[in-house]
């Protein structure tokens, strides 16, 4: 057999063993799942250039990607229980979240309080030893007051003082107070019975009342028929 012949059939012998082992690689597959360069492109490529590596897709299935997404939500805190233990409503969620309002205690109602034995500092004034009472809707008579014409004047101040103080003849009074004690001047409406000082001297003229008091209509009618202040000398009568 001549040389030539031999190194045909040799290179014939190698060209099929190399296209079935490609044939079985492609069926395998590579070791890392990729699939293997035909022999003949491997045999086509120019020598000393490598062949271009593919680089593999990164891919994510549906599924994968929608735990994803509902781990990275921001959790809802927990809705507190209703104390029947019923899932809470919108009305009960409102009134949780509204700012608690203190409470505010309502004033303490006035008391009648009673007073042992006043001293009159003038038609308007009390006094209890060091403690001092304006009766309510009043505006006291100083007792220097001079009342009347020129040639005709009299001690008015004096007179409604003197006029209260033979009213109370030194008896206790009941007065509308929140406590027994204080300090100082307070004003108060007070009553000798069932008498009340301050319309007691409103009606009779011996004082005149504050703006706005309900004791004014009493007052004019004591003006206008001149009465205490507003008249002459109880003396010369």
């Amino acid at each position: 057999m001549r040389p030539a012949a031999v190194f045909t059939g040799f290179t014939g012998m190698a060209v099929v063993a190399g296209l079935l082992m490609a044939g079985e690689a492609r069926l395998r597959g590579g070791p890392s799942g990729e699939e293997s360069t035909p022999a003949e492109e491997t045999a086509a490529a120019a020598p000393g250039v490598a062949p271009e590596t593919a680089k593999p897709t990164a891919r994510i299935s549906d599924e994968r990607a929608e735990m994803i997404a509902r781990s990275a939500e921001p959790a809802a805190p927990p809705a507190a229980a209703a104390p029947d233990g019923k899932a809470p409503t919108p009305a009960d969620l409102a009134q949780q979240a509204a700012p608690a309002v203190s409470e505010t205690a309502s004033p303490a109602a006035k008391k009648a309080i009673e007073l042992p034995r006043p001293m009159v500092e003038n038609a308007g004034d009390l006094s209890f030893g060091e403690r001092r009472l304006q009766l309510a809707g009043i505006v006291a008579t100083p007792a220097d007051r001079i009342c009347g014409p020129a040639g005709r004047q009299w001690p008015c101040g004096m007179m409604a003082k003197t006029a209260l103080r033979q009213l109370l003849r030194n008896r206790s009074i009941n007065c509308d107070l929140d406590r027994a004690e204080w300090k100082g001047t307070i004003t108060a409406a007070c009553r000798l019975g069932t008498q009340d000082l301050g319309s007691w001297l409103a009606e009779n003229g011996w004082a005149e009342v504050a703006a706005g008091s309900p004791l004014a209509a009493i007052s004019e009618t004591a003006r206008q028929a001149g009465r205490g202040i507003y008249g002459g000398d109880p003396r010369r009568k």
